[in-house]
């Protein structure tokens, strides 16, 4: 009879056997096989996605603290299976309960995908680490954000991993479809959900506004369709081709599930595609990837910025990179912030926010450094581009012109105004701070005598300044004016008031229509015909003009008289 020795030997022999065998079962390599005969699969690298931001996380200034914080590196390492440890192949990360991944995998509330397409998908993804990496680097500066608004709406988080398929979470990314942002909203559907799209700006990039616009959207397709699958089918191809291939199903007595519908080969994959990064997300070791935390916490604030400010000043008040500041700011189209008197906010990793305050409100320089100008039709390129003092090609490239040399229609361009905005710490101002109500609403008085995009001040308040210094303006060739809109004042009286067209407005404020508001704020473009005292004459000519009508009245009244009195 076996000693108890023994037998305890054995045991540990017939476990360790076990262990090999299921062990050597699970690190089979996966392999996907051939696509589907006519399949489409439409993943493009994000390589190839224009225009490109390069190294979107570099933050050149932040501290050490500050990158450890917010900056994911190495996110996502390909392990290369060995022979010699094939181990490696079944590693599974633990993740603990500050990593984001989890707080993502427990909010999971989709049924898996049980298509022979989602092997197709993982294949594709996990044969392109680098790929991976950068798409999660990216991602992991909105991630928590579009987590939190998930959440708020009780949809399953699946939906926050969507844009990786979208976009590879590339805020910049554009399709031949003319799809835009990480949620990919062509123009139509963009502006159904309020998604501002014009010459300064494109909120389809927003992150913060597009996220609203997209979980929006999402939900009222799954109350039309009751699922979450045919409702990111219909997301991606739209609720009229869903609906009519749930009908053909119907009247032919078939089910009207999303795997039995007969959908465009992208929407067929379009859900497989969402599994496939969901099994690497959760269990990254299980393709041959190692995946990195992401911590649970807030990468942005939002800051009010003033009415106008370059982009690169921001950025320098900041005190982070430019790349840095575009990856959380790329709606806008030019290389000034400026809006229409509306809420106005720029989105700052945590930590540059407070900083950016803090520079602002000691910052007495310009803020801005471009003003607009009318370009005329048929007015030479170059001819303007010497005029301000600006290469021919950052001319074009700043206001996407085509590589012409005449302007083919009349239209409003961003040209230099002179001044030089910037800024290094030797910039800041240690004088006592303004009142919290002024602290970040003054203005220096060379840039009100300036008159060319009057920023950073109290805008109730901007005409006044203007006027108290109209004595110190020197004509310039072209310059801003912001002029706040009175009551019962219309777009035509403006216009005649600052002796400029109707249509000039509306091009320098990108108005869709020739409404204006009590209290709207507008860029008005003044040539050099306009003096300082410019708008005091207007008022006055208004009344010498009267004054003339009721005196040509009278003469004429007289004159009728006389020939009256002659006759009888």
């Amino acid at each position: 009879m076996p000693s108890k020795q023994s037998l305890t030997k054995l045991s540990t022999q017939l476990i360790t056997f076990t262990i090999l065998t299921i062990t050597a079962f699970i690190c089979l390599p996966v392999y996907a096989e051939s696509n589907v005969a006519g399949e489409e699969i439409t993943i493009t690298s994000d390589d190839a996605l224009k225009p490109s931001v390069k190294d979107l996380g570099a933050a050149e200034n932040l501290t050490a603290k500050k990158m450890n914080d917010y900056r994911l590196s190495n996110t996502l390492e390909a392990q290369t299976p060995s022979q010699e440890d094939s181990s490696s192949q079944q590693e599974v990360i633990n993740i603990g309960s500050e990593d984001l991944w989890q707080r993502i995998k427990n909010g999971y509330a989709m049924p898996d995908s049980n298509s022979s397409l989602v092997a197709n998908h993982e294949n594709w993804y996990s044969s392109r680490p680098d790929y991976i990496r950068r798409m999660v680097e990216r991602s992991q500066k909105y991630l928590f954000h579009i987590v939190e608004e998930v959440e708020k709406r009780g949809m399953p988080t699946e939906i926050a991993l969507l844009p990786m398929i979208e976009s590879a979470y590339n805020p910049q990314a554009y399709s031949t479809s003319h799809a835009s942002g990480i949620w990919q909203f062509i123009p139509s559907t963009g502006k159904d959900f309020g998604l501002k799209q014009n010459w300064w700006v494109d909120n389809r990039r927003n992150v913060v506004i597009a996220t609203d616009a997209a979980l929006t959207y999402l939900q009222k397709l799954y109350g039309m369709f009751g699922s979450w699958d045919l409702a990111l089918a219909a997301y991606n191809a739209g609720e009229g081709t869903v609906g009519r291939a749930i009908e053909r199903n119907r009247k032919l007595g078939l089910a009207t599930d999303y795997e039995s519908l007969n959908l465009p080969p992208e929407t067929k994959n379009y859900v497989p595609k969402l599994q496939a990064i969901k099994n690497l997300m959760t269990n990254p070791g299980k393709y041959g990837l190692k995946i990195q935390t992401i911590a649970n916490t807030a990468y942005f604030a939002k800051v009010t910025a003033p009415l106008q400010i370059d982009a690169h000043l921001a950025a320098k008040l900041a005190e982070i990179s430019d790349e840095e500041f575009l990856a959380l700011n790329p709606s806008n189209n030019r290389p000034v912030i400026t809006n229409n008197g509306e809420k106005h906010e720029l989105l700052l990793p945590i930590l540059a926010a407070q900083t950016f305050r803090e520079n602002l409100a000691n910052y007495n320089k310009p803020l801005v450094s471009w003003q607009t100008y009318f370009a005329k039709r048929g007015e030479r390129m170059e001819k303007i581009a010497a005029k301000f003092g600006i290469q021919l090609s950052k001319l074009r490239h700043i206001n996407n012109l085509p590589s012409q040399n005449k302007i083919k229609k009349s239209s409003t361009i961003l040209v230099p105004n002179g001044n030089k905005s910037d800024f290094s710490p030797t910039d800041v101002d240690n004088s006592p701070a303004l009142p919290d109500a002024q602290s970040n609403h003054q203005i220096s008085t060379q840039q009100a005598s300036d008159n060319i995009n009057l920023t950073a001040m109290d805008l109730a308040n901007a005409e006044k300044i203007s006027e108290n210094n109209k004595s110190k303006i020197e004509p310039v060739s072209s310059r801003n004016i912001i002029h706040k809109v009175k009551k019962a004042q219309t777009i035509y009286a403006i216009a005649k008031l600052y002796g400029v067209s109707v249509q000039q407005i509306v091009e320098s404020n990108s108005l869709t229509n020739k409404q204006v508001k009590v209290g709207q704020l507008l860029i008005i473009n003044i040539s050099n015909e306009y003096q300082a005292e410019g708008k005091v004459n207007n008022k006055k000519n208004k009344i010498t003009g009267k004054a003339k009508r009721l005196a040509n009245a009278k003469t004429k009244s007289a004159k009728t008289k006389n020939v009256s009195s002659k006759k009888k």
